[in-house]
C-alpha cells in the first residue's frame, strides 16, 4: 500500500502536508476500530424518549430494577437543559413530548416534584400547553399506567390486518417502520391496559380540552370524524371479527422477529411487538418473549459518569451502512482492495446479503430477493439505500481479488443490483424500503402526529442508487435513466436537493451532485452549476457547511448552521465531483472552495484521527426524531479527504 503521506505532489498542486496528515490519521483511525469480525459499526445517539420509554416498558412488564433505573435516571438528568427541558437533538429547541416522557421517567425513578430541575420541567410544561398538548405516543405511555384516559385517544382498530394491499390505509400502506409499529399499538389499543404505579403528573395538566376539529371538507377533519365512528364502534365491535384479527396480528408481529430478537431493528416496534404479545398471553419466559428483552440488552450502551454508571439505549444500529461506508472511506484513502481489512470487511457483507423475501415483496412479488439492510439482523426489511452502498463498497473490494473471490463478489452484486434496481417507484426515484409507499392521506390520521409514516423516494436515495448503477456500468440502463430524470426534475429551486435521511440540503446534494456526474452528466449542466453554486454561498466563514435540523421545518435554516465533519466532507465530495476544468471565474471558486474546506476539516481534526461532533446530521423522521452517527465524523470526512487528495495529485502545474 502506498501511504497518502508519502505520495508525492505534483509542482502546483494545492494539499499542504497538514491535509494529507489529517487523511493518513483518520485512515489509520478507522482502520483501529475494525472488530475483528470484519465490520464497523459507531453509536447511534438519539434523545432520551428512547431511555423514558425503556423504563417505563419494563415497569409495564414488571421488571425495572434499581440498578437499571439509577442508571438511566443519571443519564436523563444529564441532558437537562438550564431551563429545564430535553430536546429531540443537540442544541435544538426544547421539546414538549420529549420534556414530558424524561420527567415522567424521572419521578417514576424517585426524583420529587418539588426538586429544583423538576420544577423547572414542570413550569415549561405548563407554559407551553401541557401534557394535553404532547403527541399521541407519549399520552399512549401515559394511559398504560392509568396517567391519560384511552377514551381521550384515537382509536387504531386491529381490524385494520385484515384490509388487503388494493385498499387505502391497508397496512402495506405504512413505511416499513410505521407498519411494523401500528400493528402491535392495535393490539395494546384494544386490550386498553392500566397498570398503575406510586405517581401522579396532575402538576403537568393544564385542563385544556382536545384542540377543535379541523374543517369537515379537509382530509384531516374527515378522518377526525370517522375517529369519533370508531369509538362508538369500539364498545359494540364484533366479538368474533376482533378476536379474529387479534390472532392476525400477533401472528403478523412473531412472524417478523428477526434472529436477534427484535423488530425492525428498530426500538419503536420492538417495544410494542413485546407488550402486545405480552396482553395477548405470551409470559415473559415465553421464547418469543425473551428473545425480545434480551435483544434490547444489545442495544444498551453503559458508560462511567462522574456520578456514577449510566445506560442509554439506541434506537437503531448500523453496522452494514457503517461497514460499507467505512470500505468506501479507506479504499478512497489509498487502502488497496486486497488489504486485509477490507478482505475482511466485504465477507462479513457477503454473509449478511438477504436472500427471502420480505414485506417489500407486497408490491413487487415477482421480484427476486437480493440486497442488505441496515443492521445486525433485520431480514425481513433490506433498504435500497444500505444496497447502494454495499454495492460501491464490494467493487471496491473486487480489485485484485482471486477468480472464486471475485466470482462471489461479483454474483452478490449483480443479485444486490437486480432487487435494487427493480424496486424503483412508478415516478423514476427510489425510496428506502418500499416501492410506491406514497399514500399521503396517511399522514391526516389522528394517530399520526409523530414522523415520517410513509415511505416515498427521496433525493438522497436515488442519488445513491444512480451512482452505484452507473459505477458498475449500468449508466445507459433505462432504470438508471429514469433515476437521473427524477433527480433534475426533483432539485430545489435553489439549487439544492432535500436530504431525507441526512441532515438536511447539504446531505441531499451531496449525494445528487457526485451521482449525477459519475452517471455523465456534464459538469456544466445548469443543475450542476446551480448546485455548486448554492454550496459555495452556503459555506461558512471557518471553511466548512453545517445544517441546522430545524431546517426541516423552517426555510430559514436550509444550508445553514454551525460547521460540522460529517456536513463539510459531503459538500465537499459535491464541488470535488463538480469541478469544471480551466481557470476561468466559476471553477476557481469551485475549488476554492473545495480548498477552504479541505483545510477547516484539516484544523479541525483531534489528535487520534477523528473529529468532535456534538452537532445531530443524521434524519430518522423530518421534522420529529434525528441521530448522531458517531461514525459519520470519521468515515465521510475521510472520504472527503481522499478524494480531494487525489483530485489534487494528477493537477497540471
Amino acid at each position: 500500500m502506498t501511504a497518502i503521506a508519502d505520495r508525492p505532489l505534483t509542482a502546483g498542486a494545492q494539499p499542504g502536508p497538514a491535509i494529507r496528515h489529517a487523511a493518513v490519521r483518520a485512515r489509520d483511525h478507522l482502520l483501529s476500530l475494525q472488530d475483528p469480525a470484519g465490520w464497523w459499526k459507531g453509536e447511534l445517539a438519539t434523545n432520551v424518549t428512547m431511555d423514558a420509554e425503556d423504563l417505563l416498558l419494563r415497569e409495564f412488564l414488571g421488571i425495572r430494577t434499581p440498578e437499571q433505573s439509577e442508571a438511566a435516571a443519571r443519564w436523563i438528568r444529564s441532558q437537562q437543559r438550564e431551563d429545564g427541558t430535553w430536546a429531540a437533538f443537540h442544541g435544538g429547541p426544547p421539546e414538549l413530548s420529549t420534556t414530558v416522557e424524561a420527567y415522567v421517567a424521572l419521578k417514576l425513578c424517585g426524583d420529587p416534584a418539588d426538586a429544583p430541575h423538576m420544577k423547572l420541567a414542570v413550569g415549561w410544561v405548563q407554559a407551553n400547553g401541557g401534557v394535553e398538548r404532547a403527541r399521541v405516543f407519549t399520552r399512549i405511555w401515559l394511559a398504560l399506567f392509568g396517567l391519560w384516559d384511552w377514551e381521550r385517544l384515537p382509536v387504531m382498530p386491529p381490524e385494520l390486518i385484515f384490509l388487503p394491499p388494493s385498499v387505502p390505509l391497508n397496512i402495506y400502506d405504512w413505511g416499513c417502520w410505521a407498519r411494523q409499529t401500528v400493528v402491535p399499538l392495535t393490539v395494546v389499543a384494544h386490550f386498553r391496559p392500566v397498570r398503575p404505579i406510586a405517581i401522579g403528573i396532575d402538576e403537568l395538566r393544564t385542563g385544556a380540552g382536545d384542540p377543535p376539529l379541523e374543517p369537515a371538507l379537509s382530509t384531516a377533519g374527515f378522518f377526525q370524524r370517522a375517529d369519533m365512528v370508531l369509538h362508538r364502534y369500539e364498545r359494540h365491535r364484533v366479538k368474533s371479527l376482533r378476536n379474529a384479527a387479534l390472532r392476525r396480528a400477533a401472528a403478523w408481529i412473531v412472524a417478523r422477529q428477526e434472529a436477534d430478537g427484535g423488530w425492525g431493528g428498530i426500538q419503536p416496534p420492538w417495544v410494542y411487538s413485546i407488550m402486545a404479545l405480552h396482553l395477548m398471553g405470551y409470559q415473559l419466559d415465553h421464547p418469543v418473549i425473551r428473545a425480545g428483552l434480551d435483544g434490547l440488552e444489545g442495544f444498551l450502551v453503559h458508560e462511567d459518569s462522574p456520578d456514577g454508571p449510566v445506560r442509554r439505549l439506541e434506537a437503531c444500529q448500523s453496522p452494514v451502512w457503517d461497514t460499507a461506508l467505512a470500505m468506501v472511506a479507506l479504499t478512497d484513502a489509498g487502502v488497496p482492495g486486497d488489504h486485509p481489512a477490507i478482505v475482511k470487511a466485504a465477507d462479513w457483507l457477503l454473509a449478511e446479503e438477504i436472500t427471502v423475501k420480505g414485506d417489500w415483496a407486497v408490491r413487487r412479488p415477482d421480484l427476486a430477493p437480493g440486497g442488505w439492510a441496515f443492521e445486525f439482523a433485520n431480514d425481513g426489511y433490506p433498504d435500497t439505500d444500505d444496497t447502494a452502498e454495499v454495492v460501491i463498497a464490494l467493487r471496491r473490494a473486487a480489485a485484485g481479488a482471486t477468480a472464486e473471490r471475485f466470482a462471489a463478489l461479483r454474483g452478490a452484486i449483480d443479485r444486490g443490483v437486480r432487487w435494487m434496481a427493480g424496486m424503483q417507484s412508478k415516478d423514476g426515484g427510489w425510496a428506502a424500503f418500499d416501492a410506491d409507499n406514497t399514500r399521503y392521506l396517511i399522514n391526516d390520521l389522528p394517530f399520526c402526529d409523530f414522523g415520517a409514516v410513509i415511505d416515498p423516494p427521496s433525493a438522497d436515495v436515488t442519488a445513491h442508487i444512480v451512482e452505484a448503477m452507473a459505477l458498475d456500468g449500468r449508466a445507459d440502463d433505462p432504470r438508471a435513466l429514469r433515476g437521473v430524470r427524477w433527480l433534475l426534475e426533483h432539485q430545489e429551486k435553489d439549487g439544492s436537493w432535500f436530504g431525507r435521511w441526512g441532515a438536511n440540503h447539504v446531505y441531499g446534494t451531496g449525494a445528487a451532485v457526485p451521482a449525477l456526474v459519475e452517471i455523465g452528466v456534464a459538469r456544466d449542466h445548469p443543475a450542476i452549476r446551480r448546485a455548486a453554486a448554492w454550496l459555495i454561498d452556503r459555506q461558512n466563514p471557518d471553511g466548512g457547511w453545517g445544517e441546522d435540523l430545524r431546517s426541516y421545518v423552517d426555510p430559514a435554516w436550509i444550508g445553514r448552521g454551525e460547521s460540522t465533519a460529517s456536513q463539510t466532507a459531503w459538500a465537499l465530495l459535491a464541488l470535488l465531483a463538480a469541478q469544471e476544468p480551466g481557470e476561468h471565474a466559476r471553477s476557481v471558486a469551485v475549488r476554492e472552495a473545495a480548498d477552504r474546506g479541505a483545510s477547516y476539516l484539516a484544523a479541525t481534526q483531534r489528535a487520534d484521527g477523528t473529529w468532535d461532533e456534538d452537532l445531530f446530521t443524521g434524519t430518522g423522521f423530518p421534522g420529529d426524531f434525528y441521530i448522531n452517527y458517531h461514525l459519520y465524523r470519521l468515515v465521510f470526512p475521510l472520504t472527503a479527504l481522499g478524494r480531494y487528495l487525489a483530485d489534487r495529485l494528477v493537477e497540471s502545474p
